[in-house]
């Protein structure tokens, strides 16, 4: 995170490198500092000083916010050098200026070699760029040489910042070899890296403002966004030396965009304590038009003090919203974050060390970082928010999918519970009805045939009835969905089947274990009597047997019966006729219907022997 201590090592280092380089000044043996000028006024279009203007000596670096308080126009500096000897390699001489502001123009005896930019409003903004300009050789006069420089520059009543008043640096002559490299580091340190700062905190903030339109919830990252983009642009005035507007409504722009950097700035530290007032919801836009307001009612003439009052007034606000978003978070049980803190100290030195260099001169490296503190801050804080916005988004996403995957397992439990509640009434109306059946054939029609049974002259009829009766006996046992123990169970299949057997003259034997604990459901208990009887119809009908053997048993979690004749066996014509019937098909169909299986294994002149084989586990579940 931000307060990694890797992290705020990188951040000072970025900080001081551009410093360091700024204080390589032209140090060599051949250079000539030059410290004092005499001075002159005079106009803008004019190409040497005002005749009968006073001439006053100055110290350099002069500034006019102190020698010329309410000066604003034209100032030509005059400085003499003795013409050095000429360098080993052949370079020419340059005249280096670490500062001049705003616009300017340099003659050489006379001669103009060099034009900064526009004499008259509005001014070219060449405040913080270092300048360097080449000496002609053809103009160099051997002995004493003259430079004058023709400065255009504002009053500092009308500029927001001492830093964009009038004024002049120390001066230095040396060959261009020996100050090449230093105006590009300056160039660098001045200008390079906080355009660069400036570049890459607009991206961040569109970025970051891009995200929180996004994700409405995070309106602080909106605020971000809107933030850094409104910082980066009162950095403008380093990008546009040639300004679009007059001097006055530039000022204003910058004054414009510092309010609606303390709006953002505001509502940023309110929304990432969970705070919304309507008061600074109101306030705060409503103060930006109170800017413009201001600042036309002061006019030029107190352009300078209106910016300072609103300079200590919305500096102000900043304060206040840090003391409530710290007292919010500690109310909440928290601690500020270190992104805040980072951010908060950021803003408060660099305002202080803004503040300080409004009335001292600062040292080359606090003068450096003033305006590079919260740039990277911000930068830095983008960065940290925008790596906190993707691991909550990552956890959201995991959330949402653990979330997706117990609803799914919740609606799948439902599904389950539903169907088997679907399944319970659909089997208890089931079971109503077929207790219902079973009453009514027991009732009604077995009473009938029972009668039949009883009254009828016919013989055939009477067995005919009797057979039906049977039949229907079974069937509402099967209705009725009584459970039968496997040892009754054989002790019934063992009376009927040796029983009709005896009756037609084939003798019966019968083999099975004598204790069962295993049940059958109702279900299997009458399709295994329907497979018996018609596996005992078929030998007393068509086999010619003389012996019929019944084995039954338990093996590998089933139940096995063999029932095994020595008659004639089937025929293969024969067989292939009874398969399409009603004989070893329904076998066959009614073993299948119990997930078991009926195989038949016969020859002609061998025998038959029926295999039946049920998973006990699927015949002792409920019918």
């Amino acid at each position: 995170m931000l307060g990694d201590l890797s992290l705020f090592r990188r951040w000072i280092a970025a900080l001081l490198l551009p410093a360091t380089l700024l204080a390589w000044g032209p140090v060599a043996a051949q250079t000539l500092h030059v410290r004092s000028a005499l001075t002159q006024s005079g106009d803008a279009l004019g190409t040497a000083p005002a005749a009968g203007a006073p001439v006053l000596p100055v110290a350099l670096p002069d500034e006019w916010s102190r020698t010329r308080p309410g000066f604003d126009g034209i100032v030509w500096y005059r400085v003499t050098f003795e013409r050095p000897a000429a360098p080993v390699d052949g370079s020419l001489l340059s005249l280096a200026i670490e500062r001049v502001c705003s616009s300017f123009e340099v003659y050489l005896n006379g001669g103009l070699i060099h034009g900064g930019g526009r004499m008259a409003p509005p001014l070219t903004n060449n405040c913080h760029h270092p300048q360097l300009v080449d000496l002609p050789t053809a103009l160099l006069r051997p002995g004493t040489n003259t430079i004058e420089l023709k400065v255009a520059g504002h009053r500092r009543e009308e500029v927001g910042s001492r830093w964009r008043a009038g004024g002049l640096s120390a001066l230095a002559i040396a060959p261009h070899a020996e100050v090449e490299a230093w105006h590009a580091r300056r160039t660098a340190a001045a200008v390079g890296f906080p355009m660069g700062a400036s570049a890459t905190l607009m991206l961040l903030g569109v970025f970051m403002f891009a995200l929180g339109f996004v994700h409405r919830r995070q309106s602080q990252l909106a605020y971000f966004g809107a933030l850094a983009v409104a910082y980066a642009l009162l950095d403008a005035r380093l990008w546009l030396r040639q300004p679009f507007l007059d001097h006055q409504a530039f000022e204003l722009l910058l004054l414009v965009l510092l309010g609606l950097v303390t709006w953002t700035a505001v509502q940023f530290l309110l929304r990432t304590a969970g705070l919304r007032s309507q008061l600074a919801d109101l306030g705060l836009p409503v103060q930006c038009a109170a800017i413009v307001l201001g600042f036309v009612l002061a006019g030029p003439e107190r352009s300078s003090l209106a910016a300072q009052v609103w300079h200590a007034v919305l500096a102000l606000e900043i304060a206040v919203a840090v003391v409530v978003h710290v007292r919010q978070v500690r109310r909440d049980g928290e601690r500020p974050s270190r992104t805040i803190l980072l951010l908060v100290g950021a803003s408060a030195l660099s305002a202080a060390l803004q503040f300080a260099g409004q009335w001292t001169e600062l040292p080359a490296l606090a003068a450096l970082a003033a305006p590079l503190l919260l740039p990277v801050a911000l930068v830095l804080v983008g960065l940290g928010l925008a790596q906190q916005l993707g691991r909550a988004l990552q956890a959201a996403e995991q959330t949402r999918q653990q979330l997706e995957q117990q609803i799914r397992s919740a609606a799948g439990e439902i599904e389950r519970n539903f169907r088997q509640m679907v399944d319970l009434k659909v089997e208890q109306v089931i079971e109503r009805e077929r207790k219902r059946i079973a009453a009514d054939l027991h009732d009604d029609l077995g009473a009938k045939l029972l009668t039949i049974v009883h009254t009828s002259d016919s013989e055939r009829i009477s067995t005919l009835a009797r057979e039906a009766l049977e039949e229907m006996r079974l069937s509402v046992r099967g209705l009725t969905g009584r459970r039968v123990g496997l040892t009754d169970a054989l002790g019934d299949w063992r009376a009927e089947i040796v029983s009709r057997l005896a009756q037609t003259g084939i003798e019966g034997e019968w083999h099975a274990p004598d204790e069962l604990t295993h049940e059958l459901s109702a279900r299997t208990y009458v399709q295994t009597t329907r497979i018996l009887r018609e596996a005992t119809n078929n030998i007393i009908k068509h086999s010619n047997a003389t012996r019929c053997t019944v084995r039954c048993g338990i093996a590998d979690g089933d139940f096995q019966l063999v029932i095994e004749d020595n008659g004639d066996g089937i025929a293969p014509e024969v067989e292939g006729r009874l398969d399409r019937g009603h004989g070893l098909a329904s076998m066959k169909n009614r073993a299948k219907q119990l997930q078991g299986q009926c195989l038949v294994e016969s020859g002609p002149g061998y025998g038959t022997v029926i295999r039946l084989t049920l998973p006990l586990d699927r015949a002792a579940a409920p019918s």
